[in-house]
């Protein structure tokens, strides 16, 4: 990993797996609370064990103290348990304070601090069920959220690059930068390898496999228009999600801008001012692109709590969290003693 930068370790959705499990796999968060679905095998309750122990440790209540005086930005994707996710955002209204995305650039913009306990819910990618799973609670519950959209695949049907690599790796695809690369391993692999060798791997794969991956129903340019009616701000996750870390020069710009371009025409012109960094990989090119198009504040994905006024507007953090998650990972994840324990355990 280059220095200076913040990145997940990934999973075959392409998104970590220490707080959650990929899209139709077994939950890792566990649950506890009424309507959390049990746990399923070994390694999931022994994972809902911890968190029960540490959301009935002596350091959760200093924790949760100590959380009044931090920025909590959920950093989601899609909506995958309607019910878990709605106890979530019920628990949330009862012991935080939600805030919206265009209160965390006015304190950036101010130099004012957030309210004590103000909690940002975010969603990346642009899942389909951020707008029909999610967006019903939020309206219900009058929580303000974040999307970062990938604008390529808005008003298609085209799957997320690492969910159709996923897929063409377990039926058969291989690419000779994936050599000895098992199909579980491959997306993590390919968030190694440079851009243009990620691309031809995923041409490879597609040429390899004994069949394509399937569709995926896509938000369009008028859903999103939709949830930024109802109060879910829209910004930009670039174009393709390229691990921007992993691009040259022209390819980091127009990941940026040609997104940033296309969302201020659909968004009746007027531009994003906030950014979520591809898998979390922040670059110092990145930051400058983002600077001279007018951005306000940068999303990393790195599981930490932030400042009530964040220091760096361009790499605020955020906690990985997932609709999944159940009552006492969530819990602790508010509280920040998940994320402390999982630094002081090596994750990223």
């Amino acid at each position: 990993m280059p220095d200076g930068s913040a990145r997940s370790t990934g999973a075959a959705d392409g998104h970590l797996t220490t707080t959650t499990a990929p899209r139709g796999d077994t939950p890792a968060g566990g649950g506890t609370g009424p309507g959390l679905a049990p746990p399923r095998g070994r390694l999931a309750g022994r994972r809902a064990t911890v968190d029960a122990v540490l959301r009935n440790s002596p350091l959760q209540p200093l924790f949760r103290l100590a959380a009044t005086r931090r920025l909590a930005v959920l950093a989601y994707h899609g909506v995958d348990d309607p019910q878990v996710f709605t106890l979530q955002m019920e628990r949330l209204v009862r012991i935080a304070r939600p805030v919206s995305l265009p209160a965390v650039v006015q304190a950036v913009r101010t130099g004012r601090r957030l309210p004590a306990r103000s909690v940002l819910v975010t969603f990346d990618d642009g899942d389909r069920t951020v707008l029909s799973e999610g967006l019903p609670v939020l309206t219900r519950l009058g929580i303000p959220a974040a999307a970062f959209v990938v604008t390529d695949l808005v008003d298609g049907d085209r799957p997320f690059w690492w969910t159709e690599a996923a897929f063409l790796a377990a039926h058969g695809g291989s690419a000779h930068r994936l050599a000895d690369c098992p199909p579980g391993a491959v997306v993590r692999r390919m968030k190694t390898l440079a851009d243009h060798d990620r691309r031809a791997a995923l041409a490879e794969l597609r040429e390899t496999a004994t069949e394509p991956a399937p569709r995926q129903e896509q938000l369009t340019r008028e859903d999103l228009r939709t949830l930024r009616r109802h109060g879910v701000e829209i910004g930009n996750h670039s174009a393709g999600h390229a691990c921007l870390d992993r691009c040259d020069d022209d390819t980091v710009r127009d990941e940026i801008a040609r997104a940033h371009d296309t969302l201020t025409g659909w968004l009746d012109g007027e531009p994003p001012t906030a950014f979520a960094y591809p898998n979390g990989n922040v670059d110092p090119r990145a930051e400058a692109e983002l600077r001279r198009l007018g951005y306000h504040v940068g999303f990393l994905f790195d599981h930490r709590q932030d400042r009530l006024l964040p220091p760096n507007p361009l790499r605020i953090s955020r906690l990985r969290v997932n609709s999944t998650t159940g009552r006492d990972r969530f819990d602790t994840i508010l509280s920040g003693l998940h994320p402390t324990v999982h630094h002081l355990r090596g994750g990223a």
